[in-house]
């Protein structure tokens, strides 16, 4: 996939991914590295990795650390932050992509905690490290977006109504952050082939992300819908703070009034 993003034209700006060692948030960093900005990689627990893709942009001439952080801790928000600011500069975009809820051993709230507290507190943190102007951008997917009005798989539907709950949260902030300056928009996206919430899917009800394919018409790769997220960091904001990825056609409209 070619990067949407035009050499050079995050120069000098400095970007932070939550959860970029691998899938979508590591395609989203390299593009926007490839375009100039210094990346901050974000990883939970898996550090080699997330120094592979630190390595891959270092040896094409851009500039990336990796800074690992749980986003359910505070504090380990708070030095995530500090680090970023301290190594690389003020935070001109901000891609809120780290998700889950599928994993087992984290307690049943753990979506709730991740995909909406989490969330919130990561954007609260962020606010005194942001350059004026800075993005946020978080990203969510069609099952989630519309989960008020569209009913999703048994098997995603706890994490659905969690990704909801922390997109509604950050919307209540938008009065805040448009007096602060900030932009904010929310990237939906259909189910996404090759990610770790397809695979758990398909472990759980076999024949689901190809059903979902059929019903859709096509679905994303990584690459491709990281290139929209890229996009999203820079393009005009819509009116209603939603870029949309993709078919919608079976989704009913949710109000964001």
């Amino acid at each position: 996939m070619p990067n949407p993003l035009a050499p050079g034209s995050l120069e000098g700006r400095v970007a932070l991914v939550t959860g970029s060692s691998r899938g979508i948030g590591a395609d989203t960093a390299r593009y926007l590295a490839e375009a100039g900005a210094a990346v901050v990689i974000n990883y939970r627990s898996k550090a080699p990795r997330a120094e592979k893709i630190v390595a891959e942009i270092t040896a094409g001439g851009g500039r990336a650390i990796a800074v690992g952080a749980d986003l359910t801790d505070p504090e380990s928000v708070a030095t995530m932050f500090e680090r970023a600011e301290t190594e690389l500069g003020k935070i001109d975009l901000l891609v809120l992509n780290a998700s889950g809820g599928m994993e087992t051993g984290l307690g049943e709230d753990y979506a709730m905690r991740l995909n909406r507290d989490a969330q919130v507190n990561v954007v609260e943190g962020a606010l005194p490290h942001l350059a004026d102007g800075a993005r946020i951008v978080f990203v969510t997917s069609h099952q989630a977006h519309f989960i008020r009005t569209t009913p999703t798989m048994p098997e995603y539907e706890p994490v659905a109504l969690s990704k909801r709950a922390g997109e509604d949260a950050l919307r209540e902030k938008l009065p805040e952050l448009n007096d602060a300056g900030l932009s904010f928009v929310v990237v939906s996206g259909d189910m996404i082939e090759g990610t770790i919430t397809a695979t758990l899917l398909e472990r759980a009800n076999p024949g689901a992300i190809e059903a979902r394919k059929q019903d859709a018409g096509r679905l994303y790769n990584v690459s491709e819908f990281a290139a929209e997220v890229a996009s999203a960091a820079v393009d005009p904001v819509p009116a209603d703070h939603t870029r949309y990825v993709g078919d919608v056609t079976g989704f009913r409209p949710v109000s964001l009034d």
